[in-house]
């Protein structure tokens, strides 16, 4: 079975044959969301359990989830052809002590996103910018809202929701990093003034927008990032900015001709060596 669908970044949608397998009642969509982004692995009975219904899980809990379970087999069953050599519960699989989606996605945005974040790194490894911002902003454009965003959160979903929006604060950031290297540094001035006021306190963003300034001649503007930076992680956190960020702003104040982006981001490897 080669039809699954499956979508995260943004609201779920799992597909097959191009039919919608997904609930409209919250606790089967919880459900069917943690086997999506484990598709193709077990996943536990108690660790279904613990996302529906945490630590309060009613004595009825098993047997309730069997019934989520049978509801979701029977939106399988409905896509499936009269013909087809698969059931639903081959497809929703029960075995050892848990329930596993065995098809094989013919795409699913995750591991899309993932695939080409690696590509962008690789590229940025090889001292290929180019490369890497057309693949890390391939990788951006999969994303349509929050991970998950109309599926009630329970702890484990929870959990991997957060993995994945900090795989795409990264990915932002180094596609980024990699236009920087580019020479897009007023084009890039807008967007991060955007992430900076949604991330006051992200000493990252911050950075690059103090870069950004810099390298469009407007050191003025780059040393005033700092103060807000420092102001809100002295507001908010209790602490100073980082050595690297003081460093930073070091150079800015000394007047320096070009900020390599080597001397605040250490992971951009050979680029940096040469920017």
């Amino acid at each position: 079975m080669q039809s699954l669908e499956i979508n995260v970044l943004g609201p779920l949608t799992v597909r097959l044959r191009s039919a919608s397998i997904v609930p409209t009642a919250g606790k089967p969509r919880q459900i069917l969301a943690l086997l999506a982004l484990r598709c193709g692995r077990v996943v536990p009975v108690s660790t279904l359990m613990e996302e529906v219904w945490g630590d309060a899980i009613p004595r009825s809990g098993a047997t309730t989830l069997q019934t989520y379970v049978l509801q979701l087999r029977r939106l399988i069953a409905e896509s499936l052809p009269s013909d087809s050599p698969w059931t639903a519960k081959d497809l929703l699989a029960t075995s050892y002590n848990g329930y596993q989606l065995t098809a094989t996605p013919c795409s699913f945005d995750l591991v899309e996103f993932n695939r080409l974040a690696v590509s962008g790194d690789a590229a940025l490894e090889k001292c290929d910018p180019a490369a890497a911002s057309k693949f890390l902003a391939q990788a951006m454009d999969l994303w349509r809202g929050q991970a998950l965003m109309d599926v009630p959160m329970g702890r484990m979903l929870a959990m991997e929701v957060i993995g994945i929006e900090e795989a795409r604060a990264r990915v932002h950031q180094q596609r980024i990093i990699a236009d920087l290297y580019l020479g897009k540094h007023a084009m890039l001035i807008p967007e991060l003034r955007k992430l900076v006021a949604e991330n006051p306190t992200d000493e990252n963003i911050s950075a690059l927008l103090m870069i950004a300034f810099q390298r469009s001649g407007s050191a003025p503007r780059a040393l005033q990032v700092f103060r807000d930076l420092r102001q809100a992680l002295i507001r908010e956190l209790g602490v100073e900015p980082s050595g690297r960020l003081q460093k930073l702003h070091q150079a800015l104040l000394s007047n320096a001709a070009d900020i390599p982006l080597r001397s605040i981001f250490s992971s951009e490897q050979r680029l940096a060596e040469t920017v």
